[in-house]
């Protein structure tokens, strides 16, 4: 068996990957191996030619393949060594993978440390339950991006969009550019689930419109789709049948959600957390199992790629630290991170107090709410607040926690995060 070493792995060649890779770099990391199952590296930004990325950054708008290309540039600068067309089939409990491609076949991979940074896939039709016939016309709103942006295909000239995903959003604007009748978007939810922007250049800008607590409930069609038919959903999530509407139509997308690929996490034993769909991380970014890394959506589903590549940063550095420090833990017990009243998670969920360092902490709210106060309580006491006008679950939000409370006189060992109405003070 061919058996090579390094220092550090990293699982993924999307944006969280290199960002992971390069600041490993930066900070004396030499033996560095990406692997990644695409021909080229950069994931999933690739097809997305539209701009608006890098704002947060690079101080600057970009397109998806420029952003991409940033960090391809800045791999290639370092010298930094990766394989695409590249397939992990097993990542075991004590950090070791197996991977395979066409030039080295199967080998094995026995690294120091590991960054996962697999990124996450869309949820398809299976997944819905949507009844009715499986005729052609189908598809997830990437594969049609990708159909559009990279291989220059129309999925089709009329259009139906479930679910208000920004890739949903972004695909109702691009078929309407190429000609198509988008006829409507519909969302479960009473609320989108893509960014406010998104909303208003991609649908309002258009004239296309958004049906909130709608719902696809049948599917017709035999060789080529012919329509589907929505209706009304009641405050349970159930269709409303006699509110059943039958749209024309040769083509539906789905912008369903999209899953954290966690496979190979699932496989090494490392702990999920059922509400993200990804490893449970600290503010290091280190999962469960010591050594092992993760980053980007396979923890939990970004709205900005800005986001994703800081948080592979932090992984990538943390990585290196661990490295150095030939795996020595931190010393100190651990906070754990609630997710309390109107507040579905929190990323990271759990904090090892360091110095007085600030802490970014990541969460989504359960619903739309307004006027309201972001409160941590530590061990029941309120030591931090911040007011917002409005927060929605289509747009992640973030607090920055000064260190001076987790490094506290006293010893905190539970933050709770929740959101509080400010006029009812509770």
């Amino acid at each position: 068996m061919n058996v090579k070493k390094a220092d550090l792995v990293i699982i993924g060649g999307g944006p969280a990957g290199m960002a992971a890779a390069i600041e490993a770099s930066k900070n004396g990391i030499r033996d560095i191996l990406i692997l990644e199952r695409e021909n080229n590296l950069g994931g999933i930004l690739h097809q997305c030619i539209h701009n608006g990325f890098g704002l947060h950054y690079f101080g600057e708008e970009l397109t998806g393949p420029e952003y991409a290309w940033r960090f391809i540039d800045e791999v290639h600068a370092r010298n930094i060594s990766y394989y695409v067309e590249t397939t992990v089939i097993n990542f075991g409990p004590d950090k070791t993978i197996t991977a395979i491609n066409s030039q080295e076949g199967l080998f094995i991979i026995k690294p120091r440390a590991v960054v996962l940074a697999m990124g996450c896939r869309e949820r398809t039709r299976g997944a819905l339950n949507i009844p009715g016939t499986r005729p052609a016309g189908i598809y997830t709103a990437g594969l049609a991006q990708k159909f559009v942006n990279m291989e220059g295909f129309m999925p089709g000239k009329s259009v139906v969009i479930l679910g208000s995903g920004d890739i949903g959003l972004i695909m109702a604007r691009r078929m309407f550019l190429e000609g198509a009748q988008v006829k409507m978007v519909c969302e479960l939810m009473p609320y989108s689930g893509g960014l406010n922007r998104n909303i208003v250049q991609c649908l309002e800008d258009f004239d296309i419109p958004l049906r909130l607590k709608h719902t696809v409930v049948a599917i017709h069609g035999k060789e080529r789709l012919e329509g589907v038919t929505i209706a009304q959903v009641d405050e349970h999530r159930k269709p409303i049948m006699e509110t059943c509407e039958t749209v024309t139509c040769d083509t539906l997308l789905l912008s369903v959600g999209l899953i954290p690929e966690n496979e190979l996490t699932r496989e090494a034993g490392i702990i999920v957390d059922r509400r993200t769909s990804g490893p449970v991380v600290n503010d290091c970014m280190e999962t469960s199992m010591e050594g092992v890394f993760a980053c980007g959506n396979v923890v939990h589903v970004h709205d900005l790629v800005d986001y994703v590549s800081r948080e592979g940063a932090r992984a990538g550095e943390c990585a290196a630290a661990y490295i150095t420090a030939e795996g020595d833990k931190a010393e100190g017990g651990e906070i754990q991170i609630t997710a309390g009243k109107c507040v579905r998670y929190t990323v990271p969920q759990k904090i090892v107090p360091k110095g007085q360092k600030n802490i970014r902490l990541f969460f989504r709210v359960t619903d739309i709410f307004r006027k309201v106060k972001i409160v941590v309580k530590a061990n029941g006491e309120t030591v931090f607040e911040r007011k917002r006008n409005k927060v929605t679950p289509g747009e992640m939000e973030s607090l920055e926690i000064p260190g001076s409370i987790l490094n506290s006189p006293t010893n905190v060992n539970e933050l709770l995060v929740e959101v509080q109405n400010i006029e009812e003070g509770q």
